[in-house]
């Protein structure tokens, strides 16, 4: 399978990107985890990319579809892969179709997910993110057994600048300009699917798992 997750931040498409990857042998890529390695490498792309992500911004165009071509390229890519973060606006993912037709492939589906503004501002500014690794708690839903500690290596546990309310608010707002209109985008091509991501996380991971099951082929 061949994936692109949509949504506004903060609807959950990370957490089931990695259940599906897991389940399907597939490779999640996430622009987020890449933007965020290549910040804390300190490479000359992630300094760029540290004063957009700061303010809630996107990052621009030329620093994100590299990283993503380059990840395309990869050999664990063989089995499929879920696109988690990207395309983000029209332009991204007309380049992601040229880079797709250059590697003689197609996407199979894409799955947007729908969870109203409230809840996504309570899920992001309850958020708690690991500065070692890529895990990520919440001070509600998924707490870490000791406080401020990740689970996984142990960590201090951070509130991302961005995932405050006041990056949170520009973020939506970027949102409902730029990425929306990735919804019709896809729409025209057949590809798209909506799914509620209210749910619980097993929920909302079993409707995704039926709408899988009966793959497009548009």
């Amino acid at each position: 399978m061949r994936l692109v997750f949509l949504g506004a931040p903060g609807v959950g498409k990370g957490t089931q990107a990695d259940k599906v990857a897991s389940l399907n042998g597939l490779l999640k890529i996430s622009t987020g985890d890449l933007l965020r390695e290549a910040v804390r490498s300190q490479t000359p792309l992630g300094l760029e990319a540290k004063s957009f992500m700061d303010q809630g911004k996107l990052v621009p165009d030329s620093v994100v579809i590299g990283l993503v071509r380059d990840k395309l390229s990869d050999p664990s890519c063989g089995k499929g892969f879920v696109l988690d973060g990207f395309p983000r606006t029209v332009p991204q993912a007309e380049e992601l179709a040229k880079v797709l037709v250059d590697r003689k492939i197609s996407l199979d589906r894409v799955i947007n997910f729908q969870v109203s503004r409230e809840d996504v501002v309570k899920r992001l500014t309850g958020r708690r993110s690991c500065q070692k690794c890529p895990a990520t708690f919440h001070l509600d839903f998924a707490p870490s057994k000791v406080s401020g500690i990740c689970d996984r290596c142990g960590g201090p546990l951070i509130q991302r600048s961005d995932d405050q309310r006041e990056a949170i608010e520009t973020r939506l707002r970027v949102y409902d300009e730029q990425t929306a209109p990735l919804i019709s985008f896809y729409e025209k091509q057949g590809l798209l699917s909506n799914l509620d991501g209210s749910g619980s996380v097993e929920t909302v991971s079993q409707n995704l798992t039926k709408v899988l099951a009966t793959r497009k082929t548009a």
